[in-house]
């Protein structure tokens, strides 16, 4: 895996405080949610847990000696919700999230896609075989958790380009 190449923002220190500035925090709050949106995607990250987060490298630049205080995560990740990129695990202690970097009609397009240039309609395929099969194995929805493969699949089959059946087949049309 290709080292993550961290935004310019990520070295400079004000960045890890929140800004009073509106007009600056909007740009530091937009620049947060791209760097966590990028950061869990380079590292196929589906789900996060707020109190490991704090510490990784992700909200802790050791090279500069800054931490993005709690709160300050709180409110990346409320952005981040806002935006429908992340979902509560549990909404009422918010310590665990899902990381959607995708939306789930995003992976239903380019799942479908996949389909279709491998003359797979009108097949029925496992879930297992989708997201962990040699076929799909280059593909950016190898490895996809079943929760977010879940979401996916119900898209198309809303737009009629699947159909599940029970919650390890699916049809593609």
């Amino acid at each position: 895996m290709a080292e993550f190449q961290w935004p310019w923002q990520y070295n400079f220190p004000p960045f890890f405080t929140i800004q009073p500035n509106k007009d600056t925090q909007a740009k530091q709050l937009e620049a947060w949610c791209l760097l966590v949106l990028s950061y869990c995607r380079h590292r196929r990250q589906y789900s996060l847990d707020v109190t490991d987060a704090q510490d990784s490298p992700l909200f802790h630049n050791q090279k500069i000696g800054r931490k993005l205080p709690l709160e300050a995560v709180y409110t990346v990740l409320e952005e981040l919700r806002k935006k429908g990129n992340i979902e509560w695990t549990d909404p009422k202690k918010r310590n665990r999230c899902l990381i959607m970097w995708r939306t789930p009609e995003e992976w239903g397009k380019i799942i479908y896609q996949w389909v279709t240039s491998n003359g797979m309609n009108n097949t029925v395929c496992t879930t297992y075989e989708l997201v962990n099969g040699d076929d799909t194995s280059n593909q950016e929805f190898h490895g996809m958790e079943s929760w977010l493969l879940t979401r996916a699949l119900q898209t198309l089959q809303i737009e009629r380009k699947a159909e599940l059946m029970g919650s390890e087949g699916v049809k593609f049309f």
